[in-house]
């Protein structure tokens, strides 16, 4: 009796071991995932390089060779770099419009305390939620009702109708934390409230504006379904002259024109970095 009385004790002394997952397991496995999160992001990026430096008309793998042949063929194109030079024209006019109203909404939305303040931020954003090929084929029907045709200030006013919602949203997050005091003590000190904004405000909203007008101009220069139903024939912008080339040919052109849509954002985000100085406002 007394020896199973003393087992039971001993049993209810000796704590139960759970099986538990070392903590490195756990850090292997999210770097696991970050990896493949990555691959796949990046992945259609290597095959489309891969197919525009690729010599066959068609996708192959492995590659039987390096060529520049499509990228010769693409610059070479009177279709193409007609498309491109009007694909940046109307993104760089739709960046300043986008930016400048986006920038001005925000601060109205921000100090104005005006009414029904969420209601506006939602109306603004819709865009971000409705598909863009209804906005466009909305637009289509607006400007054929006001017999307009298709200009290309209407381009740029549909493509600046889904870029602003971007502006607004990143100039609202830095406005967010933003310490209005800041601006007081600088009219307390005499400054015009012109001069005020400059000095103070501008430089400080400004890695939410630029974040804005970035992704205002590769949204625009990428757009095809808003652009679809808002080009007229003559000037077309690059995603819908690669869309109509795709109707009677599938060769590494359309490779060589991606890669030089990537470069160019490339290009576009590290430009900005130079000139403005993007990485010193990190923190912000």
């Amino acid at each position: 009796m007394s020896t199973s009385t003393s087992l039971a004790a001993a049993e209810r002394a000796t704590p139960v071991r759970t099986a538990t997952v070392p903590r490195h397991y756990g850090r292997y496995l999210y770097l696991a995932i970050n990896i493949a999160i990555l691959i796949f992001l990046l992945a259609p990026i290597a095959i489309v390089v891969v197919f525009a430096l690729n010599p066959t008309p068609f996708i192959q793998f492995p590659p039987v060779g390096v060529s520049l042949r499509w990228f010769e063929k693409f610059f070479a194109s009177r279709d193409f770099m007609h498309a491109l030079w009007f694909s940046l024209e109307v993104a760089v006019l739709t960046t300043l419009s986008a930016t400048l109203l986006g920038a001005s909404a925000a601060l109205a939305l921000a100090r104005g305390n005006l009414p029904g303040t969420r209601l506006i931020v939602a109306t603004m954003l819709s865009p971000l939620m409705l598909p863009a090929i209804l906005t466009g084929l909305a637009l289509f029907q607006t400007y054929v009702l006001l017999d307009v045709g298709r200009p290309t200030w209407g381009l740029v006013a549909g493509h600046t109708l889904v870029t602003l919602p971007y502006v607004v949203r990143t100039t609202l997050a830095v406005l967010h934390n933003f310490d209005t005091r800041l601006e007081e003590a600088a009219q307390n000190l005499g400054a015009s409230p012109l001069r005020t904004f400059f000095e103070v405000t501008l430089p400080l909203i400004k890695p939410g504006v630029l974040a804005g007008a970035i992704f205002a101009f590769i949204v625009s220069f990428d757009q095809f379904p808003v652009s679809l139903f808002l080009v007229s024939p003559g000037n077309e912008t690059l995603p819908v002259t690669l869309f109509n080339y795709l109707k009677f040919d599938l060769d590494g052109t359309i490779g060589a024109a991606s890669v030089v849509s990537i470069l160019l954002a490339f290009v576009v985000v590290i430009g900005l970095d130079r000139t403005v100085g993007l990485r010193s406002y990190v923190k912000l």
